[in-house]
């Protein structure tokens, strides 16, 4: 019996130890209507017991895949350098897989995206995670991809040397202007040479991998409300009075995307310690309703930072 408590005490030992500092990335890849690539990359993500792949998010019209991944890091008690964390290399792998079976050049989309890995973002779970390590470990796969890999990565949010917007950056970049139709990205968006400086990886782009971008920031949700009308101009003009750059909520983040025959989604990012869906859903039907359009009610692509902890911690308990 007291051999019994003497495992559990160390078990509970490790657990405080090396799950701490938890952070959670959200891996965008440029795929979603091929299921067997799709499925592989998940299959990677899924490797290590000390990484827990807790969702995973495919949208066939935007042909888009979202990854969420949580993990512990350790850093040094006295610089504060991240030392080690296992979801570095189960990352780098699932990057490598999406490289080698997916061709940027034939993908086709109602999402905007600048590379087959579109967006790397980082976000501290825990509250012994700190901003700091966020940005650090993104830096750490920045240094991966683009030197590694030889893809070009921008850096944004706390990973970026000033803190310059995701945003921001892809204004510069073009990244929210489709190519196709009026509302599709199609193949490659980015000029061969890039026309300001990556923080990490070549100024030139490879046209079958494009650029990567990867950031750290506090953590969102992601909330869709589709409107029944194939308008996509009509419903941007909806979305911008949405968002804090035109009176609507200061900290929501909004893109009209085409969504099918008869449905454009506004795909809103949201800071939950400042405005909920249901505001966000209140102010869409509102201002939906000047304009004769019906809305169907929103949803969220995935957890909230509360489930995401406490699933993750019951799934690396269960394992251990």
């Amino acid at each position: 019996m007291e051999n019994k408590h003497t495992d559990q005490a160390k078990v509970k030992a490790k657990l405080s130890m090396m799950h701490s500092k938890v952070i959670c990335c959200k891996l965008y890849i440029s795929e979603s209507q091929n299921a067997m690539v799709v499925d592989a990359i998940s299959r990677i993500g899924q490797k290590d017991p000390e990484v827990v792949l807790l969702s995973k998010f495919e949208d066939e019209y935007y042909n888009r895949v979202r990854y969420t991944l949580v993990s512990y890091i350790i850093s040094n008690s006295s610089t504060g350098e991240v030392i080690f964390s296992p979801i570095r290399k189960v990352l780098l792998a699932m990057i490598e897989a999406a490289f080698s079976n997916i061709n940027l050049e034939v993908h086709c989309g109602t999402h905007p995206r600048i590379g087959v890995v579109d967006d790397m973002s980082f976000h501290p779970l825990s509250q012994a995670a700190t901003m700091e390590d966020a940005a650090q470990l993104a830096k750490l796969l920045a240094s991966d991809i683009g030197n590694g890999l030889q893809v070009p990565v921008f850096l944004y949010a706390a990973a970026h040397p000033t803190g310059k917007s995701v945003s921001a950056i892809r204004r510069e970049l073009g990244y929210y202007r489709p190519n196709h139709k009026g509302i599709k990205w199609a193949g490659q968006v980015l000029p061969d040479t890039l026309p300001m400086k990556p923080d990490e990886g070549p100024t030139q782009v490879p046209r079958e991998r494009g650029a990567t971008m990867v950031g750290a920031k506090p953590f969102v949700e992601s909330y869709n409300v589709p409107i029944l009308c194939k308008d996509v101009p009509t419903v941007r003009r909806i979305t911008r009075r949405v968002t804090g750059r035109s009176g609507g909520f200061p900290t929501v983040q909004a893109l009209a995307l085409f969504h099918g025959d008869n449905c454009t989604e506004i795909a809103c990012l949201l800071d939950p310690d400042h405005v909920g869906a249901e505001q966000v859903q209140w102010l869409v039907e509102q201002i939906a309703a000047e304009q004769g359009l019906e809305v169907d009610k929103g949803y969220f692509t995935d957890l909230s930072k509360d489930m995401m902890l406490e699933r993750y911690f019951k799934m690396v308990s269960a394992a251990d």
